[in-house]
């Protein structure tokens, strides 16, 4: 504007002269504005290089010192596997040495159940007879054990058991919740139990620390021998035998494992094994006596019987043939009369099981599954136990 028409010499500035000096003192002032932010920009830019090339230096020797400690562990880690190949013996395989069970005192011995083994289905045959066992005779006392090792090892079981076999109270507390209150439990159960079965010969295989820690081969070791001693009603399988692994604690923590078989339990024949294994030419009279014995009095119903293992083996024989000895109606709701699946032949034979112990008899050592399973040895037992008690029944 000031180029085009120029500007008065006198008088009062005219409005656009204003403007123009409003407009120049603006554009100064941005321009300085925009000065500064840039050297303030330039500053700052300055400060943060520095810092990050600090930085950069700190990360360098930070990244240092930990390749450094990495390298060192993986040195470190490898002399330790090294040691440990060269020391530690071939452990049998599938056998996990967990931490706990390597924490021993110098010359400690721990002995652990093989996996393997606990997969037996002999041993697994044990130990539900040693349940089912457990569970009839402390019915009374409304105790059910599920597991040997959950519930055997705080002595609590081991005590109403022992307690009931011996006829003999123990003075233990009732209810003990502490470890020491269960050890010392333990301790006063296995000496009663110990001081009973050492006289007989028995070999003692199980111990308060062993018990308690759940060791299962030392508790069936414990309830086997018991039963034995006891004459307990049942049949234990034979020759089952497991595999233990033994872990002992050598000098500068060196550890040496064996792996070694255990022999739960033995041969325990009674007259029928001596029968059928030497002289069984005579197990032919045998059978006959006690098929005239059973068709005696079966005849009463118009049933006959010729062959003894499977005639019986589904158990509705063994019912009828226990209400004609006692003399009593056995109503048909409590049976199968014909019974079609494995569980309802095994329903039976243990209900005729029940019925003999009703009636004053010892409860059959044969299992109902034996009978079942056309086991003639289990038939013969049952049945030469209802002869023997029953022969001059008319």
């Amino acid at each position: 504007v000031i180029g085009l028409y120029g500007c008065p010499t006198s008088g009062p500035p005219p409005v656009c002269c204003l403007t123009v000096n409003v407009l120049v003192c603006c554009l100064f002032a941005v321009i300085g504005s925009y000065t500064d932010m840039s050297g303030t920009a330039t500053a700052s830019a300055t400060m943060q290089s520095a810092k990050m090339k600090k930085d950069e230096s700190f990360l360098g020797k930070l990244g240092g010192t930990l390749a450094r400690k990495k390298k060192s562990k993986e040195v470190s880690d490898l002399h330790e596997e090294g040691k440990n190949a060269i020391n530690a013996p071939m452990l049998p395989t599938g056998t996990d040495i967990h931490p706990e069970d390597t924490l021993m005192e110098e010359n400690a011995e721990r002995i652990m159940l093989d996996p393997t083994s606990r997969e037996n289905l002999k041993f697994k045959d044990l130990l539900k007879v040693l349940i089912d066992w457990i569970n009839s005779e402390l019915e009374e006392e409304r105790i059910i054990v599920k597991d040997l090792e959950e519930d055997c090892y705080d002595g609590q079981v081991l005590q109403k058991l022992f307690e009931k076999l011996s006829g003999r109270k123990l003075n233990v507390a009732e209810v003990t919740q502490s470890e020491i209150g269960q050890k010392q439990k333990l301790q006063t159960v296995l000496e009663a139990v110990n001081e009973l079965l050492r006289p007989h010969g028995w070999t003692i295989e199980w111990s308060v620390d062993s018990i308690h820690s759940k060791n299962l081969v030392a508790i069936v070791y414990l309830l086997v021998a018991l039963a034995m001693h006891f004459q307990a009603p049942i049949r234990l399988p034979e020759h089952v035998s497991v595999q233990v692994v033994v872990v002992k604690q050598k000098r500068e923590g060196i550890l040496q494992t064996a792996l070694v078989t255990k022999e739960l339990t033995s041969t325990t024949e009674d007259a029928f094994d001596t029968l059928l294994d030497h002289a069984p030419d005579k197990l032919n009279v045998v059978k006959t006596s006690l098929i005239t014995f059973v068709n005696k009095h079966l005849n009463k119903l118009n049933l006959e019987v010729t062959e003894l293992e499977t005639q019986f083996a589904d158990g509705v024989y063994l019912v009828l043939l226990m209400g004609l000895l006692e003399d009593y109606f056995v109503p048909l709701y409590n049976f199968f009369l014909t019974p079609e699946s494995f569980e309802q032949k095994v329903h039976n034979v243990a209900f005729a099981f029940e019925l003999m112990q009703d009636g004053g008899l010892k409860k059959p050592k044969a299992r109902p599954e034996d009978v079942v399973n056309l086991n003639l040895k289990s038939t013969l037992r049952v049945l030469y136990n209802l002869f023997t008690n029953y022969k001059n029944s008319e």
